[in-house]
């Protein structure tokens, strides 16, 4: 087990809030083993961006389904839920408890960052600025922000069905929000996946690596965006005043 840091930071408990609880319950053991190997096929087209040498580090990691199963060097779990950190993360993943504002790692020390279905759990939109600043600090230059979220734009009608759902977000606004922190934004799908792994849609592995060759059928179903944005060289003010 690679060692762990726990971070205390002050407002922790207040985000916490009983999202320990929620997902004790949210998903069975079932769904959890079903979870794990569908998000395989994920990996494999998300590692496109993300180079096999390098550090990778899952913000809201989660049941850590995409940390244990992504191809890289080193691998960082970051999550609130420390249950589940302990509970789920592979032995060869260093553990973080922290939020995502607030990160305890050197300036440049990563190469990508992942973020699914995580920001619209944060307090207000002016942590999410926080996150998407912390991120870029941390990143390498060259270094992506990988970020998949449901699209407000696609799933309205059962958007708040989730309790923890705070912060609704299209593709367009975080993109902007994005590009404000200093990130090149190079990559915006505004549909990539369905909105759930709740959904009764197909879940084989087979059939979630087609359907991720087939753009025409992200249109169709797709209620998640996908954006990689890209850390420039120039520090942000630098960029924005030169």
């Amino acid at each position: 087990m690679c060692p762990s840091v726990l971070v205390p930071v002050g407002t922790i408990e207040k985000l916490r809030m009983n999202e320990t609880a929620l997902y004790r319950t949210r998903f069975d053991k079932a769904e959890l083993r079903a979870q794990s190997v569908f998000w395989v096929p994920i990996c494999r087209y998300l590692e496109r961006y993300i180079p096999p040498d390098g550090t990778t580090l899952d913000l809201g990691a989660g049941f850590c389904h995409f940390i244990n199963n992504v191809t890289s060097a080193r691998k960082i779990a970051l999550d609130l839920n420390e249950e589940n950190l302990r509970n789920f993360a592979a032995g060869n993943v260093q553990i973080m408890v922290s939020d995502g504002s607030h990160i305890l790692l050197p300036d440049e020390s990563l190469d990508t960052v992942f973020a699914s279905n995580v920001y619209e759990h944060f307090p207000s939109r002016e942590a999410v600025a926080e996150s998407f600043a912390e991120v870029y600090r941390l990143l390498k230059p060259g270094g992506r922000l990988i970020v998949m979220q449901p699209n407000f734009a696609h799933c309205t009608k059962h958007y708040y069905d989730f309790f923890d759902h705070r912060l609704a977000f299209t593709h367009l606004g975080m993109a902007e929000g994005l590009r404000s922190a200093g990130f090149e934004v190079p990559v915006v799908h505004g549909r990539f996946l369905p909105y759930t792994s709740k959904s009764a849609l197909p879940r084989a592995p087979w059939m979630v690596a087609l359907y991720l060759r087939l753009p025409i059928a992200w249109l169709l179903l797709g209620q998640q965006m996908l954006l990689v944005a890209k850390k420039v060289s120039a520090s942000p003010f630098t960029a924005a005043t030169a």
